[in-house]
């Protein structure tokens, strides 16, 4: 087994602009440049290449820590909020939505230890910036103290399957389906916005519509309050690597996998349309697809169980998206729930808390 490198780097600048206009943010934080998780099928893989590395197990077993992203960040907000005479709440205006793990986990192993995420969240509640976060880890609940002081803040559970076999060869060190859907819970049950990305949709893995209406309702019973439904994509350096993992975990597949995405990065145009007409239709009837104002309450009954093995039969066409897996399942009792992550201190009120308001007092 390969030994992990952390390496600490410096940034000069924690926030960055995000020039994609289709995106609904205008800035993005990465605390760790590689993820923990080796999920092998991440987009991110892609970035190493612009830093000379490659896509494959470097991503996983080399990350780069940005041990001085918050001292980064509190210079670029104070500088903000200074163009705007210490007006907070204009200078917030301004600055508009910050996404926090765009090409990394946020709360991968190693936050638990460094703590540079909750740290730069100290921050945005500070400057109360308008946050997202997306993460597959529910070390997300260690930073509760700090999130139900925050006005504006979402947390979206990155889960693409409750099959922990799958889950456990193709993103060997994430967290188990049960402790994301624990998250959802804990997170929506304190009144924070929670959303359910199942992405990345795995062709001939993932992409059953029995699978996923089973993903949709735990989620929605455990109070998810939107739900974002996303195909694989295979840049080239990634798809090399997710093939030769895929080579070895499910080899049946792989040969499917080359003719879908035979033409680049996108999966063959019948294929996709299909299951894009199938993921709208079970977010309309789940009502998680956003055009429902209603936040749904999270009404847990008796625990249920997570599929953790199995074995998947040979398809090597595609008839269309939706079609029920050809593939027998042993269940398996899920992970004892686990104590709620606690930080090493809980957050003050003066941190949180702009400068400028704690010189004012009253006359």
């Amino acid at each position: 087994m390969a030994k992990t490198i952390y390496e600490q780097v410096t940034t000069k600048q924690t926030l960055n602009r995000v020039k994609e206009e289709r995106m609904p943010f205008e800035w993005s934080i990465n605390p760790y440049r590689g993820c923990g998780h080796g999920c092998s099928f991440c987009y991110a893989r892609a970035f190493q290449v612009f830093m000379g590395m490659g896509a494959e197990d470097e991503f996983q077993h080399h990350i780069f820590m940005k041990s001085n992203a918050a001292e980064a960040l509190e210079k670029q907000l104070s500088s903000a909020a200074r163009k705007f005479d210490y007006d907070i709440e204009a200078m917030s205006r301004s600055i508009g939505e910050v996404a926090i793990g765009t090409a990394t986990d946020p709360y991968q192993s190693i936050e638990g230890k460094e703590g540079i995420t909750r740290e730069c969240l100290k921050l945005l509640a500070k400057y109360r910036i308008s946050t997202s976060i997306t993460t597959r880890s529910p070390l997300v609940l260690r930073d509760m103290d700090i999130l139900t002081r925050m006005e504006n803040v979402s947390v979206n559970i990155s889960l693409n399957t409750l099959n922990g076999d799958i889950i456990r060869k193709l993103e060997p060190a994430s967290p188990h389906p049960e402790g994301r859907l624990d998250a959802i819970h804990r997170l929506s049950a304190a009144g924070i916005r929670t959303s359910l990305f199942v992405a990345p949709v795995l062709p001939f893995l993932t992409d059953g519509e029995y699978e996923l209406k089973d993903l949709l309702s735990q989620a929605k019973d455990r109070g998810v309050s939107y739900a974002m439904i996303s195909l694989l994509r295979l840049s080239r350096d990634v798809k090399k690597w997710y093939l030769e993992t895929l080579r070895h975990q499910f080899p049946e597949v792989v040969q499917p996998y080359r003719e879908l995405y035979a033409q680049g990065a996108y999966a063959e145009e019948h294929y996709s349309r299909s299951f894009k007409s199938m993921a709208a239709r079970l977010l309309k009837e789940y009502e998680l697809n956003g055009l429902t104002r209603e936040v749904a309450s999270p009404v847990v009954g008796p625990s249920k169980r997570i599929v953790s093995g199995a074995s998947h039969e040979k398809r090597t066409h595609v008839e269309g998206a939706g079609e029920p897996h050809l593939a027998s399942h042993t269940l398996a009792a899920s992970p004892q729930s686990k104590k709620l992550p606690q930080p090493a201190a809980p957050v003050s009120g003066e941190e949180l808390m702009p400068d400028v308001e704690q010189l004012s007092f009253p006359f």
